[in-house]
C-alpha cells in the first residue's frame, strides 16, 4: 500500500500549484496574473481527491500568495483576471485594485520598519556627532484628496443563519468596506473572498448585504 505524505507548508503547496495548474500560478521571478474572483471553488473542485492537501491548507496557501509583492504588483486596474487554465475573464476593477495597492504599501512599510529594527539592534552604540545641515524651507503639506465615503444606509448587518455560499457581500474593513463573495459557510465564522483574490475569515457582524 502506498502511503502519500502530506505537505507540511505553504511554500510546499504554492509549489505544487505551480506545477498543477502554471498557465494560472507563475513560479519564479515572472510576473504573476490576477487570479478570478472564485478560483478557490474551482481549485477545491479540482484537487477534490489530492490526500496531500486539504481544503485548510488550500486557503492558507492561497492568501499567502495572493498576499505575496508580485501578486499585488499585478493587480492593477484593467487586468484581465485568469482561471486555473490560464484562460482569461473579467477585468480587474478599479475598487479591487486601490486596495491591492493599499495592501502592498502597508505590506512594505512593515517589512522595512522590522528591517530597520533589527539593523538598529546590530549597530554597535556610536558617540553622536554633531553636524551641521542647512536650515530649509518647510513646505506646505500637500493635501491628499479623500475619497468619498459610502452611504452605509441602504445595506443592513448580515445574518449568519441567512447567508449563502457565492452571495455577494461587503466586507468591513478599516474605514470602507470592500466587496467580498462568500465562499464557506462555517460555525461561528463566514469564509469570503475578497474581489483582489485574498480569501479572509470573519464573523457575520462584520459583514453587511
Amino acid at each position: 500500500m502506498e502511503i502519500t505524505e502530506k505537505f507540511t507548508n505553504n511554500k510546499q503547496i504554492i509549489a505544487f500549484l505551480t506545477e498543477q495548474f502554471p498557465a494560472c500560478f507563475i513560479a519564479g521571478s515572472e510576473s504573476a496574473k490576477p487570479l478570478k474572483i472564485g478560483v478557490f471553488q474551482e481549485l477545491a473542485a479540482r484537487l477534490e481527491n489530492e490526500p496531500r492537501v486539504s481544503k485548510t491548507q488550500l486557503r492558507g496557501a492561497l492568501r499567502q500568495y495572493t498576499m505575496s509583492w508580485r501578486y499585488l504588483h499585478c493587480v492593477k486596474a484593467g487586468a484581465k483576471r485568469i482561471d486555473l487554465d490560464g484562460v482569461e475573464g473579467d477585468e480587474v476593477s478599479q475598487e479591487h485594485a486601490d486596495h491591492a495597492q493599499l495592501s502592498l504599501k502597508e505590506s512594505k512599510e512593515k517589512a522595512f520598519a522590522n528591517k530597520k529594527k533589527t539593523d538598529s539592534n546590530k549597530a554597535p552604540a556610536r558617540a553622536a556627532k554633531k553636524v551641521s545641515v542647512p536650515s530649509r524651507k518647510k513646505e506646505a503639506p500637500k493635501k491628499v484628496a479623500k475619497k468619498p465615503e459610502i452611504d452605509l444606509s441602504q445595506y443592513k448587518e448580515a445574518n449568519h443563519n441567512e447567508l449563502k455560499v457565492a452571495q455577494s457581500v461587503k466586507v468591513l474593513l478599516g474605514k470602507s468596506p470592500v466587496s467580498a463573495t462568500v465562499v464557506e459557510i462555517l460555525k461561528e465564522e463566514v469564509q469570503v473572498q475578497l474581489d483582489s483574490g485574498m480569501v479572509v475569515k470573519v464573523k457575520a457582524k462584520h459583514l453587511i448585504v
